[in-house]
């Protein structure tokens, strides 16, 4: 009998199998932590993978704006790698993605070549926007950070470039 695999929005019933599944992959540092309660706050960012109706795999989508938007916490259960889940759930992140108008997508990643399989080539961090980074200082790796930067294109439409506001200084009389 043939098996079934989906993706779908994760939903509150989902949030204890999704912590579960991260735990492992944030005390190695291949992900950031995540907490319950943050993964409730961010729950409609969050799409899951399902074989046979149990939870395999999850994966993130955060946006940064219309330009932008970031690929987070993609995980698929060690003995469900290399069944195509995380193709699908990238996919599934392309597709949200391209329906909410982002024009390019990024991931900060430690399987770049699984990435470029499907279409992410490598770009220099230092090409993202500083936004960007707020998270990163959350991460023991943040002052030697080895993760690769990959990003795709998703739209033909014209990207505008990150506006950056100045800095104002207020004085005191």
């Amino acid at each position: 009998m043939p098996h079934n695999i989906s993706v779908r929005n994760a939903s509150v019933d989902d949030v204890d199998a999704i912590h579960a599944l991260l735990v492992p992959f944030a005390e190695t540092h291949i992900i950031l932590p995540r907490t319950r309660d943050d993964l409730f706050q961010h729950l409609q960012e969050f799409l899951v993978a399902l074989y046979d109706n149990e939870l395999v795999g999850v994966v993130a989508v955060h946006i940064y704006g219309s330009n932008l938007a970031e690929i987070r916490s993609l995980v698929v259960r060690p003995d469900m790698q290399r069944h195509g889940i995380g193709r699908l759930l990238i996919e599934g992140c392309e597709k949200w993605a391209v329906q909410l108008g982002v024009a390019r997508i990024f991931a900060l990643t430690y399987v770049p070549d699984f990435f470029g399989k499907l279409g992410y080539p490598r770009v220099r961090r230092e090409s993202l926007p500083h936004k960007v980074w707020t998270v990163c200082v959350h991460c023991a790796k943040f002052t030697d950070c080895d993760e690769i930067a990959v990003e795709k294109r998703l739209s033909d439409a014209p990207i505008e470039p990150m506006k950056i506001l100045p800095i104002i200084e207020i004085q005191q009389p």
